[in-house]
Formats: structure tokens, C-alpha cells, sequence
């Protein structure tokens, strides 16, 4: 028996991950029968698209694993979405063990206010894949990364976070540099102090102080990694006026001092 299938759509080359945004019509569609050899993860932000019969509507994120068929296209008049195309790396793998919705294709659908940070990030890694910085792919790779930690928050299949502690964890990542005590973070969500420190150890596995410092020195870390500041300007970045105790406590976090940190990255 002869099987004809639908043109075959050209396969992209993707070294490590390949990023974008697409606003299409509806004459919008793409076919491989053998899928690629990366993850495709699709934002849908507006309009409707579809994987095979299942539907990406607004608000759903869906994940093609490797090899498997792709056969997606628009529903209707417009499909508006974000895409990355991944070769993960190894420890983004448990991210990506989403609720299975047909063979080789998960997929959810998060609450709206997450829903907009996922967007926001892969939209920075957009962003960063088409800047001139020297580093721009490893920046890319962790936009793509914190979308894929803010869709874990999502992920029924993963331990659920209370979402004030997200709220709580968010403030912190916005400025570390803020006094980030325990009694101004339970404010900020309207939780008691001690209620809070019971909630955020028994749901993170370490107290709050423990947490914004892992937080100030994994950005330090970054930071030394991707530029060339001074120590203490990198100190002072991260929320620490002692750049003497920032060395203590860096040495403490990764083995290394950070200048000898910055010549092994």
C-alpha cells in the first residue's frame, strides 16, 4: 500500500536552542513525519493552533519531544505564539516531565499571573539570541531556563508551591540588593512571620535567609561568569556592602574564592 503523506516542512538546524515568535494566518502549517532531533516547546499567547488533534489554545504551553511527529498548524484565523526549539541540558530534564496529552506531546496550562512570567522570560530569550552581546546564547539559555522553572510551578506531576511563596520568591529576584529579612517578605504576602518560615522550609527544604542567600550567590556566580566587574562591584550587585565577607561566604557556596571562580568559568 502506497501512504502519501503532506510535504515535508524544512527541518531546522538547531545547535543548542533556537527561539522565536510567531503572529500567523491561517494557512499556517508544518510537517515532519519524524519529528527533529530537539524539544519544540510552544507559548500559545492569542488565536489557536493544534498539535495533531490536540488543541493549543490561549494560555496552554505544549512540549513535542524528540522524533516525534510534527504535524501542527493554525486553527482559524490567527495563531499567536512564542516557540523554542532545545537540546536540554541534562539537569532541565525532570522540567520537562509534563502531563502527557497524546503520544510524545505534554502540555499545560498555567494560572494567568505564571502564565505572564513564562512569556516574559522566553520573550528575554528571544531577545538575547538575537543581540550582539558575546554571551548572548548562554543568556538566551537562561531566559529559556526560568521559563521552564516558572512552568514546573505548574506542572501537576511536580511538588506545588504555595503561591505566595512564589510571590515571596519573586520579590526576591527582583532586587537582591533590598533588605530581604524574613518579617518584610511575610508582609509582603500577608502571612505571619512565623507561619511563613514554617510554610517556606516545609514546601523549599531550607528557612528564607538560607534561600535568598543561595539566590544572591547563584547571581553572583552569573555575574562573574558573563562579565568582567570587580569583585565588589559584583558583591554590591547582589545585596553585599562587605566584599570581605562576600568572598567568605561565596568560598563557602562553591569551593572556589570568586576570582578563582571567574578563571575556571
Amino acid at each position: 500500500m502506497n501512504l502519501r503523506y503532506p510535504a515535508e516542512s524544512p527541518h531546522p538546524v538547531v545547535r543548542r536552542l533556537a527561539t522565536g515568535e510567531f503572529d500567523e494566518g491561517p494557512e499556517y502549517a508544518t510537517y515532519r513525519r519524524r519529528g527533529t532531533t530537539d524539544w519544540l516547546l510552544v507559548q500559545t499567547l492569542d488565536g489557536q493552533g493544534r498539535f495533531g488533534q490536540v488543541a493549543a489554545a490561549p494560555g496552554s504551553v505544549t512540549l513535542v519531544h524528540p522524533r516525534t511527529l510534527h504535524d501542527y498548524a493554525t486553527v482559524g484565523g490567527r495563531w499567536h505564539f512564542l516557540y523554542a526549539h532545545l537540546h536540554p541540558k541534562p539537569d532541565w530534564l525532570p522540567l520537562l516531565d509534563w502531563p502527557e496529552v497524546a503520544p510524545g506531546i505534554v502540555q499545560l496550562h498555567p494560572a494567568a499571573p505564571t502564565f505572564e512570567r513564562i512569556a516574559e522570560h522566553l520573550r528575554d530569550a528571544v531577545r538575547h539570541q538575537h543581540s550582539v552581546l558575546p554571551h548572548a546564547e548562554q543568556l538566551s539559555a537562561n531566559s529559556l531556563e526560568a521559563a521552564l522553572l516558572w512552568c514546573d510551578t505548574q506542572n501537576p506531576k511536580a511538588v506545588q508551591i504555595d503561591d505566595r511563596l512564589l510571590r515571596a520568591i519573586e520579590l526576591i529576584d527582583q532586587d537582591l540588593t533590598a533588605s530581604l529579612d524574613v518579617p518584610r517578605l511575610a508582609r509582603a504576602v500577608n502571612l505571619s512571620v512565623s507561619r511563613f518560615a514554617h510554610l517556606f522550609r516545609e514546601q523549599l527544604g531550607v528557612s528564607p535567609q538560607q534561600f535568598v542567600e543561595r539566590r544572591r550567590l547563584d547571581a553572583a556566580a552569573r555575574l562573574l561568569e558573563l562579565t568582567s566587574r570587580p569583585v565588589a562591584s559584583v558583591a554590591a550587585q547582589v545585596g553585599y556592602a562587605d566584599p570581605l565577607y562576600f568572598a567568605t561566604r561565596f568560598r563557602l557556596h562553591t569551593g572556589s574564592s570568586p576570582t578563582l571562580y571567574r578563571k575556571r568559568s
